[in-house]
């Protein structure tokens, strides 16, 4: 069987602790898509780690990890996550790297750092991870992938041409110093030394795997808000972060994909630029800002302050269609227990008319939020495991977001740690 961890907003829903919880009962755990751009905060038995291109199965010994074909895969970075786990108590994790996944070159951040500051206060808001030039290339077809790095002659001839193409770039249009392929050269060497005890045929792995019955999970980054054809386009990510691109980014038929969990918070966040409708400023914000999440609303990979605002059904409805998920999970519930009353975002208003499907990205500059208002707890539920034990009016509020996105919540977090889950029974049934 086939589980699907994706996010329903704009990224930052708290998918590695799901991950992570599942990864419990799973065999295999797949990063399906992005790079190193962004991360999973988990919490364990052996501390506090940020993933952000090791899956999230890495904290279990009786699971495989896998680095797929789809990931921009970053080695540098992924070696010193690696060495982060063993520094924190981590036995080595069984991995493997995808002999298809395609490699994040320096240039890449390097153009990426480049064309952010040619652009200036027309930036995309990037991470400067080299995402975008990246996936460019790679659909350019003039990427390299992991099993090439061991032919010398190919890759000295393929690094030379892009350098070559880069540099006319580099040189003419961002005034900065060419690339050198031999220094290139080196660096591959040696990146691929580093990476060489993991690669393998993840694919070949995986259909093994799911022969004989095990259960594997495909872990997104991001959200659908960062899809590249159904986001807030151009304010995305590079990449596809929905459900159905984990069968091409993990090399999984669809006929195995059986489950999608699609993940959220019982408010909203985003990094980043872009419309956002439902966002809160001011002392309103910075309150929320300094209580979400487990260290407060900062990206992980970031450190950049999250955008903050309520709970937005319109964008968290069509997030959850376009994943094509079976069961919502809502994470952070219990961040929002100091609040006297509590808003959801329930319609847009564009133009004078209430919609309640999600626009295209040109019509949200005009959409104002239309909100329904519910009574909060005032109590702190950090922690609890029991539904029983919770106020009734944080049951109300779960009860009202499932029956706004009119797909079943089968589960919600009271805290970051591992097992402060609480699972329910849903009132609303999948169509």
């Amino acid at each position: 069987m086939v589980k699907a961890i994706v996010g329903a907003n704009w990224g930052d829903e708290g998918k590695g602790k799901i991950t992570d919880m599942f990864a419990e009962a799973a065999d295999v755990v797949v990063r399906f898509q992005g790079g190193a751009n962004a991360g999973h905060t988990i919490i364990n038995d052996y501390g506090r780690f940020a993933l952000h291109t090791l899956p999230s199965g890495v904290f279990y010994p009786n699971v495989t990890n896998i680095i797929g074909n789809g990931v921009a895969l970053d080695i540098r970075k992924l070696m010193a996550e690696l060495a982060a786990l063993r520094e924190g108590g981590v036995p080595a994790p069984q991995l493997i790297v995808s002999e298809r996944a395609q490699v994040l070159l320096p240039y890449h951040s390097l153009l990426d750092v480049y064309e952010e500051d040619r652009l200036a206060g027309k930036a995309f808001g990037s991470t400067k991870s080299g995402i975008a030039p990246f996936y460019s290339d790679k659909v350019s077809k003039i990427g390299i992938q992991v099993n090439e790095l061991f032919d010398d002659d190919l890759l000295r001839e393929r690094v030379e041409k892009i350098c070559q193409l880069k540099n006319a770039l580099i040189v003419h249009l961002y005034q900065k110093e060419p690339l050198q392929p031999e220094a290139l050269v080196e660096e591959l060497t040696a990146q691929r030394e580093l990476i060489r005890p993991y690669v393998g045929n993840a694919a070949a792995f995986l259909h093994r795997a799911l022969r004989e019955g095990k259960t594997v999970l495909l872990e997104g980054q991001l959200g659908t808000m960062k899809d590249t054809d159904f986001g807030i386009y151009p304010m995305t990510t590079s990449s596809s972060t929905l459900a159905g691109y984990g069968c091409v980014g993990a090399g999984i038929p669809p006929r195995y994909l059986k489950d999608i969990v699609a993940v959220t918070k019982a408010y909203s966040s985003s990094v980043g630029g872009g419309d956002f409708v439902s966002e809160i400023f001011g002392e309103e914000a910075d309150e929320l800002r300094k209580r979400g999440g487990d260290k407060g609303e900062f990206g992980a990979t970031t450190g950049r302050p999250r955008r903050v605002g309520w709970f937005d059904a319109v964008a968290t409805r069509y997030g959850v269609e376009m994943q094509g998920a079976t069961e919502v999970c809502v994470t952070c519930l219990d961040v929002m227990g100091y609040l006297d009353e509590i808003k959801v975002c329930t319609g847009y208003e564009i133009n004078g008319e209430i919609v309640k499907e999600f626009p295209v990205t040109r019509l949200l500059k005009d959409a104002k939020p239309v909100y329904a208002t519910l009574p909060g707890w005032k109590r702190d539920i950090r922690g609890v495991t029991d539904l029983d034990a919770l106020p009734a009016e944080a049951t109300a509020y779960i009860d009202f977001i499932e029956q706004e996105l009119g797909v079943p919540v089968t589960l919600f977090s009271t805290g970051p740690k591992r097992h402060e889950i609480i699972h329910r029974t849903p009132k609303v049934t999948l169509a």
